[in-house]
């Protein structure tokens, strides 16, 4: 069987983009990895389901060219399931009150999802969906 074990994200705000996985999606954090010959600093963060996103910052990386939330060709964005429609509509609250961007508000999308767009610290699109079925 073949599975996405992690997906990778640069950052420059490191402390801060961990803290907001580990508030609002409830990561679990293991402890920071650091290697500084490389300047390079990383932690795993893991979700109940098993899945994990490795956040890393790196001296030489630079800061992206695109605007919050801005959408390009590559990977566009993480999506968050949840379990009802109530509950995206409570997490999409609880982070505007938390002063985060909300760049889609909750809707049924063509697809059948319930979902909202919101940015992370980074501007990184993350979806919260409530599955159709």
């Amino acid at each position: 069987m073949i599975k996405i074990d992690h997906i990778a994200l640069y950052t420059n705000q490191l402390e801060l983009i961990r803290e907001f996985y580990c508030t609002y999606f409830d990561a679990k954090s293991n402890e920071k990895y650091v290697n500084p010959r490389k300047g390079f600093e990383s932690y795993f963060l893991t979700f109940s389901t098993g899945a994990r996103l490795e956040i890393m910052q790196k001296d030489a990386v630079s800061i992206s060219a695109l605007q919050p939330g801005e959408e390009a060709n590559g990977w566009t964005h993480l999506a968050f399931s949840v379990e009802t429609p109530a509950v995206v509509d409570s997490l999409t609250d609880r982070l505007r009150m938390d002063g985060y961007t909300v760049a889609g508000e909750p809707r049924t999308t063509g697809d059948g999802y319930y979902e909202s767009v919101v940015l992370d610290p980074d501007g990184n699109r993350l979806e919260i969906v409530a599955d159709p079925t």
